[in-house]
Formats: C-alpha cells, structure tokens, sequence
C-alpha cells in the first residue's frame, strides 16, 4: 500500500491529536497536545501542503488532503469542550454574556486602552494582502485585525482560574472598534511561507525572506454562520476555491490552549522529569573520552551534558573547533561557549544553516554575533547542511560529538535524541574531513561515516544482506519515504527477513510483511538510527538523516556508526523496547492503525 507524504503526515498529526484522549495523561498535558496539534496543522497549510497545492491542486489528492484536515480540525473543536468540561470548575472560559458588572467595568477599560489602540481598520479591499496565521473579523464595511501582542485568553480579574477570549471580547463591544456598532465574524488566513531555496550567501536569504508573508493563500478558515455574501468576496479575493475553506466554531486558533497548560494547578502534568547525570562525563569529559567512547540517550540521560562538551572548548590544551548549528534557539549554552572560545582566542568556525524552516530570523540573529565575536562562519553551501557535528582540536588528537538531534537546549529536553561522543582517530579524522569540506565548499569524500548518497547506499546494502530467513533489522526514523529504500524493505521482508519499523511521523509504503510502529507520547520521537544482525553479531548506525529521497540527494547529512560494544548495547535496547512498547505506539498496517495503548512495555519510561 502505497501513500502520500501529505496524507501519512496528516495521519501522524491526528495520532497528535488522539493524545488529548489517552487516559494515562493528566489533564493540562491532553490539552498540550491540542496546542501541539494546531501549530502542526498550520505548518501543514504553509509548508507541507506546497506540492499537490502547486502541482495537483482541486485534483483528488489534493481535495483528499483537505478534507482529512477538516475532520480533523471539527475533532479538535469537539476534543476542546470536553476537554474544558473536565477542567470545570478550576479552569473556565466564559463567554462575555457571562460576564457580570464588576468584570465589565475592567474590560470596557480593558478594550479601550489595551485593545482599540492596537487595532488595525483594514479596507475590505486590501483582503488579498491579510496576513498569515491572524486572527481577523469582518464587519460589513472593514476588517479588524486582532492585535498579535495580546493574550488570547484574558484572566478575570478576582476569579481564579477564569478566562475570557479576546476575541469574544472585541466582538462583544465592537463600538469600542469601529466607527460604529456591527456584528463581528471571525476568520484566519493560512499561506504558503516557503521562502525561495537561496544558496548563495546571507545577504540573499534576507532578501528572500523579507517578502515571505506575501505567500499564495492555501487555507481560509472562517466561523460557522460567516455571511456568504462576505465569505464569497473574501475567498474570491484570496483565490481560493469552496473546497479551501473551513467553517468551524470559535475559536478558530486552539493554541490558545497554552495559557490554560501554563497557569493551570501543577498536579495537572506530569511529574516534573528528572534525567540521569553521567557525572564522571560532566567532571571532565575529555578525560572520560581519552579511555572510552560515550552514548547518551536523551532526554533520559542530561542534554546538559552536550553544553558541557561544547565548554571544554574553552580548556587551555584546545587550539581549534569546528561546528554545525542548525535550529539554534533563543538561548543556547552551547553556542555561547563557541562565543567564548572565539574571544578567548581558539580558532572557532561554524557551520550555521540559515535556512532552518521558520528559524531562519533566529539564525540570522547569531549569525551577527558569532560574526563580531570573531568565529568564521562558513558560507551558506548548495546543500542545506543537517548534521550534527561539534569537533574540539587540540595538539595531540581531537574530540567529536555526533549526534541525531539540534544543539537546541529545549529540543534537548524534550526530544528522544542519541548523542555519541568519541576520541577515536579514526572518527576524528573523518569528521575533520567533513568540515574542511564545507569550508572549501566540496563535496565530503567519507569512509566510516557517510553523507548523502552514500547513507543511503549502505542502508540499501545492509537492508538486502538481511533479505533471508535469519535475517533481522530495526529502522527507527521520523520520516521513512525514499521508494528505494521502501523497495529493499519489503523485498528483504518477503524473503523472510524480521523487519521492525519505528517510524514517527511520514511512512509512505506499508505491507502485511512488515511490522511497522508510530511512537507518539510525553518526548518527541526524534533519533533517527538502524540495527542490522548481520549473521549474528549487530551493526548499529545513527544519523541526522531522515529516510527521504531529499536528505539523500539535497542535504549534508552524516550517518556513524556505533563502534564501541556497551554503546551498541545501549543503543539495541532502546530499539528494542521501543519495538516491544504498547503503552505509546500505533501499530501501522495496511488495513489502517491500531492503537497500542494501557500495555506493560513503557518505552517512554526507559531505564538505561
């Protein structure tokens, strides 16, 4: 059974969504994944839909798209009320009309000094041009803007735990608004915000993005009893067909959802995690790396770790560092370090992809200060550039990280990454090579680690020499759809091979011989790696790369293989609990999904 990207990556967003029923959960972090939901539905609308959008657009899988995407979002709506029934009595959103005297006389203040001022009147002629992801209303002369900087839940003052939309307020009075009192409907308009593939250098990806938001509409969403009359216009004006609107109850953002998660009572969420500390690592890890390799699986085992990699930068011995940034964060202890190795006087040099999806503002940002602290940052090659490398140099040999996740502090936290940490010479020597290439702008010529197409030359090898009855092999990644690959796989299934998939998010071929698995829970799947038996004795590999013919062919990734024996030991059995897990996982078949839920195997609970 063959499937879209789109359309698996829309089945992954409602397995998002299905977590605001799991009965495991405390009730603020069901909520949570409502949030996480809706922003994902967003990014679909203005980046994961641009292929059948611009290439098959009305066709049926297009139509096909859109119409899973409005169940889905009518599901959310339905998963919103219960979810604040079950909340009630501690947390509440009113509607305005149950609002008392006392309360209106903050809000009518409220709106005028906080609201109105930052309202924008827009001409019913300049529709074409609405904004991304706003909040608006119709009136029947304008359109009101709500203002970007406001909560979208406003507590009420004297009642704990109570709020009120915005928008329900500005509606409520929209003489405070407009010229004159008039019924207000809200609507949002989603747009394609892929920014053109720059190659060249930063001066160009800021031109690129600066007209970025002038993006072709691809969604329309509107309230539920919209004026067709208004509706008909606004669509027309956006160039967008019946099919690309949305009629739904308000409100039409359920990310505001987050206010509730973040001020609601503390035993609503999880117990606050606590991650194992490899403290012999975090004394002195260059030491510790002088007598052996180390693997840390994050988020059970501290990301702080990582930032305590990137600090040893900083030690008298160390002349020279080398790395890759790729979604770098708001802060970032580890990027800071290469600050200060720079102005220490090291020889720093960075790797900083621009291009990250909507990170890109972010990037440009360090991009400055790495520049005036004095790092050489690299220039922007052809290829984006997703691996995951930090390279310490120092007089006698060198010291690498490899890893399958960003140098994102949150992401760190948060997200199911491996991290590898070696001194071997041989290891040393290639990462070296990597980013002398990039500095030269060539293309890596690797051995031991691979990049490009030679990742996915030697999983097709490995995925073959599996292809027999004995054979045996565990692929976990969050997207898996490079058809060659998918070929191999089922070739060496039907030859009797065990064949697991762990596949987060994008799976597009699924058959009856292969047992594959979406993991969805508390962390965010997010290492990528493969195990192959070999005759018996395993061949573990990680990388940055997901299975896709563009991280093959468009991107500089790297694949390494897992060398060390207690490393390979630790990383097979956290593929083979997550195989095992019922506790978190869809099992994915042809006939559809089965949700593996309330079993025994918890591999979100992993004990290393």
């Amino acid at each position: 059974m063959h499937l879209l990207p789109e359309a698996s990556w829309l089945q992954f967003n409602r397995r998002v969504l299905l977590q605001t029923e799991r009965p495991d959960f405390p009730l603020l972090e069901r909520l949570r994944f409502l949030g996480i939901w809706n922003r994902n539905l967003d990014e679909f609308f203005a980046a994961r839909i641009a292929k059948p959008f611009l290439k098959s657009r009305r066709g049926p899988d297009h139509l096909a798209l859109l119409q899973e995407a409005l169940d889905q979002a009518k599901l959310a709506r339905a998963r919103y009320d219960s979810l604040l029934q079950e909340a009630f009595p501690r947390l509440r959103v009113l509607d305005p009309g149950e609002l008392d005297d006392l309360d209106w006389l903050y809000f009518r203040v409220f709106l005028a000094e906080k609201v109105a001022p930052k309202t924008d009147l827009i001409p019913w002629e300049a529709a074409q041009d609405l904004s991304h992801s706003a909040l608006y209303f119709a009136s029947e002369r304008y359109l009101v803007r709500l203002p970007q900087d406001l909560p979208r839940l406003v507590e009420v003052p004297g009642r704990e735990g109570t709020y009120v939309r915005l928008g329900a307020l500005m509606r409520w009075r929209s003489d405070l608004l407009l010229p004159e009192e008039a019924p207000l409907y809200e609507f949002r308009v989603l747009r394609l915000l892929e920014s053109e593939r720059v190659r060249a250098d930063w001066n160009e990806l800021a031109e690129s993005l600066e007209g970025r938001q002038e993006g072709t509409p691809t969604l329309l969403v509107v309230e539920e009893g919209f004026p067709e009359a208004w509706l008909d216009a606004l669509r027309r004006a956006l160039g967008l067909f019946p099919e690309e609107v949305f009629a739904l109850k308000p409100p039409l953002n359920l990310s505001l959802v987050d206010t509730l998660v973040a001020q609601g009572p503390p035993e609503w969420r999880f117990p606050p995690f606590r991650p194992e500390r490899p403290r012999t690592f975090l004394k002195n890890p260059l030491a510790l790396l002088g007598k052996r390799d180390v693997l840390l699986y994050h988020p059970f085992e501290d990301y702080a770790a990582v930032e305590r990699f990137a600090e040893a930068a900083l030690a008298e011995e160390v002349e020279e560092v080398w790395a890759t940034l790729y979604r770098t964060g708001e802060e970032n202890p580890l990027a800071e370090a290469l600050i200060a190795a720079a102005r220490k006087g090291k020889r720093v040099h960075v790797l900083l992809e621009g291009r990250a999806r909507f990170d890109e503002l972010l990037n440009l940002r360090w991009y400055l200060r790495l520049v005036r602290a004095g790092v050489e940052v690299l220039p922007l090659p052809e290829r984006k550039v997703h691996a995951k490398a930090f390279l310490i140099l120092t007089r006698e040999g060198g010291y690498a990280h490899l890893g399958t996740g960003n140098y994102n502090p949150t992401n760190g936290h948060h997200y199911t990454d491996f991290s590898l940490f070696t001194a071997r010479k041989e290891v040393v020597a290639e990462v070296r090579a990597f980013f002398q290439a990039m500095a030269e702008e060539k293309t890596p010529r690797l051995g031991l680690l691979r990049t490009g197409e030679g990742i996915r030359r030697l999983l097709l090898e490995a995925v073959l020499h599996e292809a027999h009855p004995k054979g045996r092999l565990i692929l976990k990644f969050n997207h898996l759809t490079d058809p060659e690959l998918l070929e191999a796989l089922v070739y060496a299934a039907s030859r009797g091979a065990r064949v697991d998939l762990l596949v987060r998010s994008t799976l597009t071929r699924l058959h009856p011989a292969i047992r594959a698995k979406s993991l969805v829970g508390r962390f965010l799947e997010h290492a990528r790696a493969a195990a192959f038996r070999a005759g018996g004795e395993w061949r573990v590999y990680l990388t940055s790369a997901d299975a896709m013919p563009r991280n093959f062919q468009n991107r500089f990734e790297l694949l390494f293989p897992v060398l060390d024996k207690e490393a390979k030991k630790k990383a097979l059995k956290v593929l083979k609990r997550q195989v095992r897990d019922d506790r978190n996982s869809f099992l994915l078949t042809p006939e559809g999904e089965k949700r593996l839920w309330g079993g025994r195997h918890d591999a979100q609970r992993l004990e290393l």
